[in-house]
């Protein structure tokens, strides 16, 4: 059998320090509290060497923020692209700056949607649509976050845009100024921009008065964990990993590529791997180039790749 192929190093990697830890957590979100704060508040109390989030949940929202450490930051970009779903309520009658009840009032209305019109209004809210993002959101013009912009009172114009909405259910109505919904949806939708928009079409205005994300793509709020269950932990190593979730965890819905021993040193190396086995060959031929691949080995992902004809070229090398 030919020997392993072996990389030459070329740079001198920057040492991190902290606790090397690869894998996801589905963090349950407090209501309050940043993202990038919940990060900060991981990264605390697990000591870990290299965390992200995939999804920035709003400071009043609750619910599954995943954390990504190690190498498992590398897969972030899937997880933020995958479906999510969420419960929310509206409150009628008054338009907060933004368009959550964090916001000041800029406006009210006497009047109240019946849930006849509100279930009647709910298709026209679903499949793609253009939807107007919340003045206060993290979207970039010319360089600076929107919300930046907003709180200097500078009023940020943002331009519509298509997002997708697979599935929005009227859950409860307790009463004439408010009402519970459920969406599943695609990357990129605000649930603030939805009770906005479904309040002016049924006549009146609205903010969004409690959100909570409970799936982003495959984790759920069944596996999600609080900050005070983390802190909880302490010190025990196995306690905390019976809570981490794999790197492959937010790769479900990516097709996978079992490859040898060699053809995976290839691309560890950062080269291109010749697909070779006729099943393979059709596979690969069927998604089609630019298609991303998750090339396996040994039960363990190796590199997220992109087709290149008949070849996989890396284009995120995993160092499990």
């Amino acid at each position: 059998m030919p020997a392993p192929i072996r990389c030459r190093a070329t740079t001198m990697a920057r040492k991190r320090t902290g606790r090397r830890i690869d894998g996801w957590l589905v963090l349950d979100k407090p209501s309050g509290m940043t993202s990038t704060a919940a990060v900060a508040a991981v990264k605390r109390l697990t000591g870990a060497a290299k965390l992200g989030h995939a999804g920035t949940l709003d400071p009043l929202a609750t619910g599954v923020l995943p954390i990504a450490f190690g190498e498992a930051t590398k897969t972030v970009a899937y997880a933020m692209a995958a479906a999510k779903r969420y419960r929310f309520g509206v409150r009628w009658g008054e338009a907060r700056d933004t368009d959550d009840a964090d916001g000041a009032v800029t406006e009210t209305s006497d009047a109240r949607p019946a849930e006849a019109d509100i279930l009647r209004v709910l298709p026209e809210f679903t499949g793609t649509i253009s939807q107007v993002p919340p003045a206060y959101s993290a979207i970039k013009i010319d360089g600076r976050r929107a919300y930046e912009l907003a709180r200097k009172d500078l009023k940020p114009v943002l331009e519509a845009r298509e997002i997708r909405v697979d599935r929005i259910a009227l859950c409860a109505a307790p009463d004439r100024d408010h009402a519970d919904f459920e969406v599943e949806c695609g990357k990129g939708a605000y649930m603030r921009g939805l009770a906005r928009d479904i309040a002016l079409r049924l006549g009146t205005v609205g903010h969004v008065s409690w959100l909570r994300r409970i799936v982003v793509g495959p984790f759920s709020e069944g596996d999600a964990i609080s900050l005070e269950q983390l802190g909880g932990l302490g010190h025990s190593a196995a306690r905390f990993e019976a809570h981490l979730l794999s790197v492959a965890a937010a790769l479900d819905d990516i097709p996978a590529l079992v490859l040898t021993e060699i053809e995976a040193d290839r691309l560890r190396c950062g080269r291109a791997v010749q697909v070779l086995r006729t099943a393979d060959r059709t596979r690969i031929g069927e998604l089609g180039d630019g298609a991303i691949i998750c090339a396996m080995t040994g039960g363990k992902p190796i590199a997220l790749t992109r087709v290149d004809g008949l070849e996989i070229r890396p284009v995120r090398v995993l160092h499990l």
